[in-house]
C-alpha cells in the first residue's frame, strides 16, 4: 500500500490506525503540497455480506462530517472512488489521541479533565444542532493537539437522525463501544443528544478516576452494568476532586436520560465555571498538550438558537415562473442534490403562497415536497412544523382517520423522536395506531408493525421497561409471521427483549 497513488493525487504513506470500518493512512496531497489523512474501506470488508452497508456508512461519514462546521471536528477535504476502493481525504492532525495522552500523563490532573470535557461539549453542541448523534465518543476518537485543543474524529457511525440510518443499525449488532455505551443505546439502539452526554460522563470518569466506571469479562456483562449498576462517585477515588464536578459526572451517568443535563451547552457552562479563565500572574504557557490552555481565551459553543441554522434561501428570479422552479427542483433531486433543492423550495413556497394562497393546490404540493425533502436531508426541526400543518389541513378536510393525515402525523412523530422529544413522539405514534390498528388505515401490515416497534422504543427511551417488554413480546410473534424468524426486523426485537 505504501507509495500507492489514490485518484492520481494522494500518495499513501504509513498506516495511522485501523478500525472496524476502515484504515486511515498518512498521505501526501501532490496537488496542494500538504500532508493529509486518507481513509479507505478495509480491504477485507469490500466484498461479501454487509459490504454494501459498509459503503453506505462510509459515504455517510463524509456527508455528516461536512455538514458540521466546527474547528473541533476534523475537516473533510475530498471524497471519491479509486477503482473499487472508496476513499475519504481528511485534515491531517498532529498530536496524540486522548487514550495515549492519558497513559502518558497519569494521573490526569482534574483541571485537564474538565478542560477536555468542556471542549468536547463545545463540539457536541455544534454536532447536536445538525442534528447528529456521534454514538461512539471515546478517548481513541479524540486527538489532543500540541496547542491544547481537542479534535473529535470518526463520525462514521454517527446517526444522522433519519430512517435510512435507523435501518443501517437494525441488525441486532451492537453499534458503538460497550464501555462508553448509554443504557438506552445498549437496550434498544434509541439514541439522542443525551446519549453522547452519557459517553462524555464515562470519558470524564476515566480521565479522573483512572478507568471506565463499568468493566466485566464480556461485552454483555459491561452492557448489563451500564443498565443496572450505579457508578462509583469520583471523590471516593480522588478526594481532591471538587464536589460540583463529582455531582456533574454522576448526573451525566444517570440511567434515565431525563435525569441527565439538558444539553452540551449546559454541561459546558458548568465545566468552565470550574476552570481558571486566565493564567495566573507569571504563568508559563508554552507547555505542549495542556488542554487547559484554550480556556485562557474564549472557547465556548456557538449561541443557542433552538434549532440548527437555516440555510440561506435561494435567490428568486424577479419574475417567478413556478413551473420552471418546480422543474429545477426535480432536476436537483434526480441528481442527488437534495440540500440545494431545499433552498429552492424554501424560497419558492412562500412566494407561491403569497401569490396563489396558502391553500392553493400548488402551494400544498410544494409544502409536501418541501417537508419530504427536509426529512431527506435530516432537517427535522424545520420539517416538523410543515408536517404538522399538512396533517392539520388533511384532518380538517377528511377527518382524523384520513390515511394521508396519519402518514403526516407518523412522519412528525419520527421528527420528534429524532429530536429527542420522546414523550411527544410516543403521543404521535399512539394517535396514529388508534386509527390505523384494525385495519391499518391506508397502511400495510409492515408499516403498522414498524409504528408499534417505534412506540415500544419510545417507552424504553422514557424508562418504561415493563411497558416496552410487554409491547415487544406481543409484537415478536407477528413479526415472525410476517418477516420470518431470521429477518433483521424480527431479530432486532428478539435482541432487545433479551437485553431487557
Amino acid at each position: 500500500m505504501n507509495g500507492r497513488v489514490i485518484a492520481d493525487r494522494y500518495t499513501i504513506g504509513s498506516l495511522i490506525s485501523q478500525g472496524g470500518m476502515g484504515q486511515v493512512w498518512k498521505a501526501y496531497d501532490e496537488r496542494l503540497g500538504r500532508p493529509v489523512a486518507v481513509k479507505l474501506l478495509r480491504p477485507d470488508r469490500l466484498h461479501g455480506d454487509g459490504a454494501e452497508e459498509l459503503r453506505r456508512r462510509f459515504l455517510r461519514e463524509a456527508q455528516v462530517t461536512a455538514r458540521v462546521d466546527h474547528p473541533g471536528l476534523v475537516t473533510v477535504h475530498d471524497l471519491g472512488a479509486d477503482g473499487e476502493d472508496l476513499y475519504l481525504v481528511m485534515q491531517y492532525l498532529d498530536g496524540a489521541d486522548l487514550a495515549d495522552h492519558l497513559a502518558e500523563h497519569a494521573p490526569y490532573p482534574w483541571p485537564w479533565a474538565v478542560a477536555v470535557g468542556a471542549q468536547l461539549c463545545a463540539i457536541l453542541a455544534a454536532v447536536h444542532a445538525v442534528p447528529v448523534v456521534h454514538r461512539d465518543l471515546k478517548p481513541r476518537n479524540v486527538v489532543v493537539r500540541p496547542d491544547g485543543t481537542v479534535t473529535v474524529l470518526d463520525l462514521g457511525i454517527a446517526s444522522v437522525l433519519d430512517s435510512d440510518t435507523t435501518r443501517l443499525t437494525r441488525t441486532g449488532a451492537v453499534i458503538g463501544s460497550p464501555a462508553y455505551m448509554a443504557p438506552e443505546q445498549a437496550l434498544s439502539g434509541v439514541v439522542g443528544p443525551r446519549t453522547d452526554l452519557y459517553a462524555l460522563g464515562v470519558v470524564l470518569h476515566e480521565l479522573i478516576g483512572g478507568s471506565v466506571p463499568f468493566t466485566a469479562p464480556t461485552d454483555v456483562g459491561v452492557l448489563h452494568r451500564h443498565v443496572y449498576d450505579p457508578p462509583q462517585p469520583l471523590r471516593e477515588l480522588r478526594p481532591e476532586v471538587p464536589p460540583p464536578l463529582e455531582s456533574l459526572v454522576l448526573r451525566l451517568l444517570a440511567k434515565d436520560q431525563a435525569d441527565r443535563p439538558v444539553g452540551a451547552a449546559e454541561v459546558h457552562r458548568e465545566l468552565v465555571a470550574l476552570l481558571p479563565l486566565r493564567a495566573p500572574d507569571g504563568a508559563h504557557l508554552s507547555a505542549q498538550f495542556d488542554p487547559t490552555r484554550p480556556f485562557l481565551r474564549p472557547c465556548s459553543p456557538w449561541p443557542e438558537t433552538g434549532t440548527s441554522p437555516r440555510p440561506r434561501a435561494a435567490a428568486r428570479p424577479r419574475t417567478l415562473d413556478v413551473a420552471d422552479e418546480v422543474e429545477r427542483v426535480k432536476r436537483l433531486l434526480d441528481a442527488g442534490q437534495a440540500t440545494q433543492a431545499v433552498d429552492v423550495l424554501g424560497g419558492l413556497l412562500p412566494a407561491v403562497a403569497a401569490e396563489q394562497g396558502e391553500g392553493s393546490p400548488v402551494a400544498r404540493v410544494l409544502r409536501k415536497q418541501y417537508a419530504q425533502t427536509l426529512l431527506g436531508v435530516g432537517e427535522y426541526a424545520r420539517a416538523l412544523p410543515e408536517l404538522r400543518r399538512l396533517a392539520e389541513d388533511r384532518v380538517r378536510e377528511a377527518g382524523p382517520a384520513d390515511p394521508q393525515a396519519l402518514q403526516f402525523r407518523y412522519e412528525a412523530g419520527q421528527c420528534l423522536e429524532q429530536l429527542g422529544e420522546y414523550a411527544s413522539a410516543l403521543g404521535e405514534y399512539r394517535a396514529v395506531l388508534a386509527y390505523a390498528e384494525n385495519p391499518y388505515a391506508g397502511m400495510n401490515l409492515r408499516q403498522g408493525l414498524e409504528i408499534r416497534r417505534r412506540e415500544a422504543q419510545m417507552r424504553l427511551a422514557l424508562g418504561d421497561r415493563p411497558g416496552a417488554r410487554q409491547a415487544l413480546s406481543a409484537l415478536l410473534p407477528q413479526a415472525e409471521h410476517l418477516h420470518g424468524r431470521g429477518h433483521p426486523f424480527t431479530e432486532e426485537i428478539r435482541v432487545t427483549l433479551s437485553r431487557l
